[in-house]
Formats: structure tokens, sequence, C-alpha cells
């Protein structure tokens, strides 16, 4: 194919769909065939990534969906969290951050079409799996089978959200932007455990949500079965070898899982966007014409919407776009990059099935060609320990291992996955000009428990059930006689208490001084709390308060899983060898006194007196509320609080809860992380020996310009005078490419001619929004070698490298430099390949710059 019937191919298959898509949601038909989804008539490679609404705020929306579609992203992927819609059976919220309509209509005014995964279970690491806690409580119910009340319920709520889109017309055959919906979540496994009431229930969901008559097709994920007319789609890691259950249907991949949840005490998972771009080429050479990754913008579990248990309150999920909505590169760009080349294949994959054709042992071409010209080819090695070159159409071809490379004419390599061209931007969070200042203190009184809304019983009650998930915090109240007799009072000797406990974590007072405490983990939330009991002679009160950390969001019946303190509770070191506290009378208190009187909002704050002083004198206490007020600070940079000096706790801004913390330190294998091979989550692991969290994002949105009120709930005791608050932006910015590094870029691009400069890279430097570039760290045209970071000059070196980047980057917010022999004068080393290699410093457009603390 000629260049310019190429770069025509590009304009028309690539900026084409996205400058009109907004004017094609006007009475959009959806349909599909066995190749793929088909919008008014015509079949579609749709692009996709999961934001989830409730994860970011009203204010970021926009510019997270432009970011978005910027990546080259036609789809935006949303679950429905259905427990934060209907809180109490009936009363619905659908406001702020669960403006579900705004959000969607955020997405149609930056012109993206809208995949809306109604469930209504969700999984997501969501508490309660997005469930509503209540619906646990419904007489006679059981989750996820053919159970009359779950399905009415289910049925109910499912019909609201249809019926709020319709009356908004937002499916596309209103000309909304919805064209697609799910229905049910990942139920494959459980129908198979479930077997006749599980595969009942699941053809049920089925018929219920295509008879609500939307006009768009329905998805199951991970649902084998799942019966015409939805479409089973594939979750997963990597989804090449999925194949639907009918052959009419097309290949849809609902979650291309672009890094790993977190969990406090664990480490940070990344997938490296070499084999995250390796598995999407994979899945589209094998037919595949929907990808959605998710996520493409994470977020943050704000509140208690966290599940798991133990979900960190950031959901980052190494995204492209990064918990704060900042860009994630290489991963950004390198799959913007990608995004380009296969919709410049979008005809020719849309228009036949691949030839395969073996180029060696582990080598394969997957050649798409219409017999109308159109072409298209994969050329990939499944290698994992070696690149290899192979022969296609008589030219030769290098494929670094475990990489597949993308021919838009079956001639030229426009994009390798494993060839990454774009910078990387290494972020760092800053200090800013606001402090927190008049601290002030309030203890939880533990004498005082049982004063108010207690209750009373023989025995020990699961937690959940007392609670109802009102708040993390159920107190378990005894009292305990010791005869003045005994023979550990006499001795000295003090005796043990063991606790058995369900889950999530408990905190020890006896006789109201602080014993210890003891947790579970999300793999097994069932731990012993062993510690002293200082017991006297007497009545002796032993006060265990028991802690939720995100309730299960999956696993078969999760509604049955037991969390709290259901013993045995046991005494050792007394007369009678054992005592048995279990089956005597407990008294419960669901919360705290905090909570109680809503010391964290603006108007419930002054309920109390609050101690004043100095933090340092008042030491280190369990069960303490901190209370300060700070301004917000300079600029436009997203913010997160440092609670590093933090035990266990939650922390709110405003009112608005920023989620828990918890500085729990992360365990694992931290070793080196290389992209070839099969990924699973505990492949590439960082942060081991660090808080798996340290920082907690707060939306700007939240601030006042003055005197914001910052309230922190300590569990354990920790240092509040240390407590900063901070601002994330790029440090610096790398980029390391050869001179002939593949790129689409310049196919549509007329002026250009002849195949050097069609195929000429360039060098892009970037810093954030509001920043510049004030420093050439190392800068290297030739043959450099080493990483960002560590780059050394190679014995091949252009001695004017440094001078070219400063005249040409500093004080600029982005700039691009060309790898090649013409920008930098005589050629160094003829004859040999060489590269361009760039390390500048970013900081703020405006005066001074701040010293950054450490990467998260």
């Amino acid at each position: 194919m000629e260049t310019n019937s190429v770069s025509k191919l590009f304009i028309f298959f690539f900026f084409m769909p996205l400058m009109f898509l907004h004017s094609q949601l006007v009475q959009c038909g959806v349909t599909y065939d066995k190749k793929a989804l088909l919008i008014n008539g015509r079949r579609r490679i749709l692009i996709s990534g999961s934001i989830h609404y409730p994860r970011s705020t009203p204010d970021m929306w926009e510019d997270l969906i432009r970011k978005a579609k910027d990546g080259g992203l036609e789809v935006i992927d949303t679950y429905i969290f259905w427990n934060v819609h209907e809180p109490t059976p009936g009363h619905y919220n659908f406001e702020g951050r669960y403006d579900l309509v705004r959000f969607i209509k955020t997405v149609q005014k930056v012109g993206l079409y809208v995949h809306l995964r109604i469930g209504p279970y969700v999984c997501a690491e969501w508490n309660f799996g997005g469930l509503p806690v209540w619906l646990k409580f419904v007489p006679g119910i059981s989750f996820r089978t053919n159970n009359e009340p779950f399905k009415m319920a289910m049925q109910g709520f499912t019909q609201k959200i249809v019926q709020m889109m319709k009356s908004e017309k937002l499916f596309a055959s209103q000309g909304g932007p919805i064209i697609l919906s799910q229905i049910e979540n990942e139920y494959g496994p459980e129908s198979k455990e479930l077997g006749a009431s599980g595969h009942a229930y699941m053809n049920w969901a089925a018929k219920m949500a295509v008879g609500l008559d939307t006009g768009v097709p329905w998805v199951m994920c991970k649902e084998d079965d799942a019966p015409d007319p939805v479409i089973n789609a594939c979750n997963g890691f990597y989804c090449d070898a999925f194949s639907p259950n009918k052959p009419y249907k097309p290949r849809l991949w609902t979650e291309a899982w672009s890094g790993w949840f977190t969990e406090f005490g664990g480490t940070i998972h990344q997938r490296p966007v070499q084999d995250l771009a390796f598995a999407v080429a994979r899945f589209i050479q094998n037919g595949g014409s929907f990808f959605n990754y998710y996520m493409y913008h994470g977020g943050t579990n704000f509140g208690r919407t966290a599940g798991g248990p133990f979900i960190t309150t950031s959901y980052d999920y190494d995204a492209p776009i990064d918990e704060y909505g900042l860009l994630r590169q290489p991963k950004y760009g390198h799959l913007k990059e990608l995004h380009k080349a296969i919709k410049l294949c979008e005809h020719a994959l849309v228009s036949a099935d691949p030839t395969v054709i073996s180029l060696g042992g582990y080598q394969q071409a997957h050649v798409f060609s219409s017999g109308r010209g159109n072409c298209a080819a994969f050329l990939s090695n499944y290698n994992p320990k070696s690149s290899a070159r192979v022969i296609f159409n008589n030219m030769h071809y290098d494929l670094p291992a475990w990489s597949i490379s993308i021919l838009p004419d079956c001639r030229t390599a426009i994009f390798n996955t494993a060839r990454v061209g774009v910078h990387t931007s290494h972020m760092r969070m800053f200090p800013t000009n606001s402090k927190m200042h008049s601290w002030e203190t309030y203890g939880e009184d533990i004498s005082s428990l049982g004063n108010r809304g207690t209750m009373t019983a023989g025995g020990l009650l699961e937690q959940i059930n007392i609670t109802r998930d009102s708040s993390d915090y159920l107190w378990y109240m005894t009292s305990v006689n010791i005869d003045s007799s005994e023979s550990f009072l006499k001795r000295g000797q003090t005796p043990t208490i063991t606790v058995q406990s369900k889950g999530h974590a408990v905190h020890v007072f006896i006789n109201g001084q602080y014993s210890g405490s003891a947790y579970g983990t999300r793999e097994n939330r069932q731990f012993t709390y062993t510690g002293a009991a200082n017991l006297r002679a007497g009545a002796n009160r032993i006060s265990l308060l028991s802690v939720a950390v995100g309730l299960p969001n999956v696993g078969l019946h999760f509604e049955t899983w037991k969390t709290g303190i259901l013993g045995p509770v046991l005494l050792h070191g007394v007369d009678q060898g054992k005592r048995d506290l279990s089956w005597q009378k407990w008294s419960y208190q669901v919360g705290l006194k905090g909570e109680a009187m809503n010391l964290v909002s603006p108007n419930g704050v002054s309920s109390v007196e609050w101690v004043q002083g100095s933090l340092a004198a008042q030491g280190q206490q369990p069960l303490k509320w901190y209370k300060a007020y700070f301004d917000a600070p300079e600029g436009d940079e997203p913010l997160g609080l440092d609670l590093r000096s933090m035990g266990k706790g939650q922390a709110w801004i405003n009112g608005q809860s920023i989620g828990r913390y918890w500085m729990a330190y992360a365990k694992g294998d931290c070793n080196l992380c290389s992209y070839p091979g099969t990924y699973r989550s505990p492949k590439c692991q960082l942060g081991c020996g660090h808080p798996t969290q340290r920082w907690y994002h707060v939306p700007r949105s939240w601030l006042k310009q003055t005197k914001n009120l910052l309230i922190v709930f300590e569990e354990l005791g920790g240092d509040a005078s240390k407590i900063a608050l901070m601002k994330r932006a790029v440090k610096s910015v790398c980029a390391d490419v050869d001179e002939h590094h593949p790129t689409a870029e310049n196919w549509h691009n007329e002026s250009l001619s002849g195949s050097e400069k069609l195929h000429q890279a360039s060098v892009h430097l970037q810093c954030a929004l509001g920043q510049s570039i004030s420093k050439i760290e190392f800068a290297s045209f030739g043959t450099p070698s080493g990483t960002c970071g560590s780059f050394l000059k190679g014995t091949c070196h252009a001695p004017n490298s440094q001078a070219i980047l400063e005249k040409n980057c500093i004080g600029q917010e982005k700039c691009s430099i060309p790898v090649s022999n013409d920008y930098f004068g005589e050629d160094p080393c003829p004859y040999v390949l060489k590269r361009l290699s760039v390390e500048a410093v970013c900081s703020p457009t405006a005066t001074t710059t701040t010293q950054p603390d450490s990467t998260r």
C-alpha cells in the first residue's frame, strides 16, 4: 500500500470517527455479528476504559474523560453501585459523586460512548460487592441464586436504573451514548458451584434484562452459558484464547486488567505496559473487536466504600491515569500509540478473518486481507527469553521477546508492543505552603462505655448483625470478678486473655487501659489475640473494640460470612486453669462516641470540649480524635494528606471522608521486574518495607480558600503534629528512543515524503500542567546505556547533545527533539544505530521549587 493511501486510511478510520462520534449519537442503532459490534450498521473496533464515577469527584470527571479520549478511547465503562444509590430500602441518592446521570452526560458531552455495567452485583473491591447491607436482612433471602426475595430486589433496582436512563434518553437507541449494558458480573464460577439453581438464576437475569427493552445489546462477563441474545465476554490479564459461546457473537474483553488492587499490608502491584500492550494486540490479532481497560482511572475509595476486606483507600490500579488524575507515563502514551496502530488496521480487522502463518518456533503472522487492497498484519514473538528476526512478505523484521509488531499495510511496522518510545514521568509528593494549625484533641472515654445505646445478650454476637454496617466499630463489653484469693494476685503474676475473632481487627482494653491489638488479613480474616490481662481483685471491665475494614466483595454467599468476635474469649492463668467468658452476659455498643456526636462535621465539631495544648505533651494515645484547620494551598496540583506519622484510623476534610488509613508495612517480593513472560499479580511488586499507603487523596473541590477543617480519628496512637498536606507533581521525565523507532505519528502527515523522513523518530518530553523543564540532567545522542536515573554515555556521543536539549527544552512545558544526525550535526559514529537518552527535571513554572518527598 502506498504511503498516501495509508495516511488517508489513518485519517478516515482514526480521526474521523472521533470527530463525528458526537453526531453519531443521534438515533444510533447498535447490533452485533460474529466480527464486531455494529454502530449504525458499521462494524467497529472499540477501545474502552473503566472510570468509576464514585471513585472521583464531579469536578474531575470531564478532565478524566477528555484524557481518556485523547488517549484513543471511544467508550467509558462504569459499574453501577447499588449500595450508595439505595442506602436504605426505597430511599435513593444520586447526588454529588453518585450523580450517575451527570457522569453519563459528561461522557456524552466529550463525545464518547458508554458501557453501563448495571450488575447490580459488581465485586470491584467495593464494600459488599456493591450490594446494600440491608439486603442481607430481607427475610428468606439468598444472594445471587434462584431465590425470589433476591430476584425481586435485584429486578427492582435494575428497572430503576434502566428507567432513569430511558427518562434522560441516554441509551443509544434514543440518541444517547450507552451502547452496551451488563447484567450480573463474573457469575460463571458461582453458577458452576450452585448447579441447577445457579443456571436458573443466570437465565432469569438474562431474560429479565433483555425484557427491559433498552435497544442495545446486553453482556454477561465470565459467564460461558449466557443465553441468546446476551453476549458472553472475557475478563482477565489475557483473553486471546477466548471465544464466545455462539459463532455469531463477537469477541468482547470487558476487563483487561491494567494492574491490580492493593490491600493494607501488601505491596503495590504494577503491570508493565509492554505486557499489557502485548495482551491487547494478541486479543485483536485473534479476532477481538472490543476491549476495556480495567481500570483506565482507578481513583479513590472515599469514605468506607473499600471492600475486601483490607482493600486500601487508594484504588490506583496502576492505571494509565493515576489516582490523582495525572497521566502515568509511559503507560498512557504507549497505549495511545497502540490504539493509533490498531485503528489504522480497523477496516481490514472487521472485514476479514485472520490467516495464521508460522514464522518460526515461537513466531507467527496474523494476516487480515479483505481482498479489496486492505491488508493488515500482526507479527508476534511469543518467546519470553529472546528476540527473533523473521521474514514476512520477503522482508526482514526484528521482534523483541514477548512482543507483537503491527503492520497496517502488511509491510511497514509502525508499532511494537515492547518498544516504548514515549517519555517516562516520575511522580513525587511535594510539600505545600499550607500548614496545619490550632491542633486540639478529644479522647474516647472508655470509662463511660455503656452509657448510651447499649444492648445486652448472653454470649457473643456477630458484628454486622448488630451494626448493620452503620459503623466500622462495635464494642463488646463484659465484667469479670476476681476473688482476692486468686494465686496470681499473691505471686505478682499476670493472667493472659485470648480473643478469637472472625475479623477484621480488635483493640483490647482492660479496666479502661489499652492492652493490645490484633488483625486478620484479606486472605485469612480470622485471627486470635493473645495478651496480658492486668486484672485486680473484684470487678474488672473487659472492653473489646472490634473493627471492620471493609466487607467482603466476592465469594459464594459472602452475605453469610461472619465478622466480629465470636469466641472463644478465654482467661488463662487463673486458679481454675482456664476461664471461658464466651457465654456470660455481654453488652454491645455500636460505633464511637465521636461518631454519635458527629464530630467530623463542621456543625458537630463544637459538640464536645476539645483539649488544647502541645500534642507532644499529650503523648500518643489510642482512640483519640484530632482536629486542626488549614488554608487551601496555592496552585492546582492534586493534593494528598501525608499520614505516615499515624497508625490506623479514618480522616475527614470539611465533613467529607477521605477514607480509612493504616500504616501497615508491606510484605512481599520486590525483586526486579521485567515485562517478558506471563503476567500475574505477584510478578512486579513495589514498596516492600514501607507503608502500603502513605498519602491519601484530598480533592481540591472539597476545600474552601481558608479554614478547612481536618478531623482524624486514630485507633492506635500517632503523632498528628507531623500530618502534612502535599501536592503531587512530576519530578522528572526521561526518554530513551533509537533513531529507527517505529511510530504511527507520521502516517497521517501528508507533508512528509521519503521513507527516511516517514520513520524519523523523536523524543517527546512533557511536564505536568503548571510545570516547565528546569534542568537537563542527562542528554546523549549516540550509544548511551542504562535506564532513567542512571543513564551513562557510551563510546559514541554527540558532544552538543546537552546544549541542544537545553536550548530547545529549558523553560518549556513540553518539547520534541528529532532523533537524527540532521539535528545533532555530524554523525558521531557512522553505520552504528544511535539513540537519544534524556533525563529532564520538572519544576513549578512560578519562581520557587520545593524538595520532593519519596515516592509511593
